[in-house]
């Protein structure tokens, strides 16, 4: 699936307060949603000593669709296709490459 495309087709679930001019309600969901990938993960090394079977793996891969759907609102709230959120990031990550600067912290290396 093309990222536009999820992101006009998720668009059309958006239901929540003054949709398309509301950031703060995506911004929100994603943070929760990417602590519920963080505590699943959190989990599976507690209670699995961090063997990640396909129950635990699919579990993941839900949560994940809900925090792409989260970028996606917030995205759209913004004026940005998803796509060329993918490419600036893209973009970032070979510079960074290239420079060497991979590794590290800080938004301007």
């Amino acid at each position: 699936m093309e990222l536009n495309h999820y992101q006009r087709e998720s668009r059309k679930t958006a239901l929540y307060p003054d949709v398309g001019r509301n950031a703060i309600y995506p911004t929100l969901g994603l943070v929760g949603e990417a602590g519920e990938v963080a505590d699943k993960v959190k989990k599976i090394l507690r209670d699995k000593q961090g063997v990640f079977d396909s129950e635990s793996k699919d579990s993941i891969k839900m949560e994940l669709g809900d925090v792409l759907w989260y970028v996606s609102q917030l995205s759209s709230e913004l004026g940005y296709e998803l796509e060329d959120v993918a490419k600036s990031n893209m973009e970032k990550l070979n510079s960074r490459m290239i420079r060497g600067k991979i590794q590290g912290s800080g938004d301007k290396r």
